[in-house]
């Protein structure tokens, strides 16, 4: 049995998947983790959402790349609070910045009151396995860690995300060549209100998809 600890944040999959998934925060390294089985630990285990960073212990087999790990230690130690949306159209502001042809993400600060607090980014799909946005956000395939420590071009932690995907999670093709994420900061309310009231993102709701996203 090999053990592995570390800070991690939390990916939740969706409903069709029974664990969730752990991205290392220091290394490209991406844990599938049951969710279930744990006797006192089961209330914490519960409670954890996508964009939580936890400190952990994982059990497991370094060897069998096949079979989930196991929680021994756990400790929420924050959370970026997160929404989905998709089959939607992008905000004016998403559909500005993207550039024909871009191959990296850009982003563009949003202002509340002249300060800013939070950005809207475009990510192409290009560069994401089979060009799924929110599918991939979901099980943690597109690391954000280094946007939610420090929001690029505002460089404040991320307190919410939202995660627009102009096209459906099962789609075989895409009418919009990107994904769009807006980051806020903690002070960022009103402007964050506005938008998760726009794309029906109700506060602490779940709006995960409802799909499989290993059959994509």
């Amino acid at each position: 049995m090999d053990e592995w600890f570390g800070r991690f944040r939390v990916y939740r999959v969706v409903e069709s998947v029974l664990h969730y998934n752990f991205q290392d925060v220091t290394e490209p390294r991406l844990f599938s983790v049951y969710q279930s089985g744990y006797g006192d630990l089961q209330g914490v285990v519960d409670e954890l959402r996508t964009g939580d960073l936890v400190e952990a212990t994982l059990a497991g087999d370094c060897s069998d790349e096949t079979e989930p790990w196991r929680l021994t230690t756990l400790e929420r130690l924050n959370r970026v609070r997160t929404y989905f949306a998709t089959d939607v159209r992008p905000p004016d502001v998403a559909r500005e910045l993207w550039t024909p042809g871009q191959g990296h993400p850009r982003y563009d600060i949003l202002t509340a009151d002249g300060a800013p607090v939070g950005v809207c980014g475009v990510q192409p799909r290009s560069s994401l396995p089979n060009g799924a946005f929110v599918p991939n956000v979901l099980t943690g395939l597109l690391p954000l860690e280094t946007q939610f420590e420090s929001i690029p071009e505002v460089e404040e932690p991320a307190a919410e995300a939202i995660f627009i995907d102009p096209d459906p999670p099962d789609a075989s093709s895409y009418s919009t060549p990107y994904g769009v994420v807006l980051l806020f900061t903690e002070t960022s309310t009103t402007l964050a209100g506005e938008f998760k009231t726009r794309y029906g993102c109700a506060p602490e709701s779940d709006t995960r998809p409802d799909f499989d996203p290993y059959s994509i």
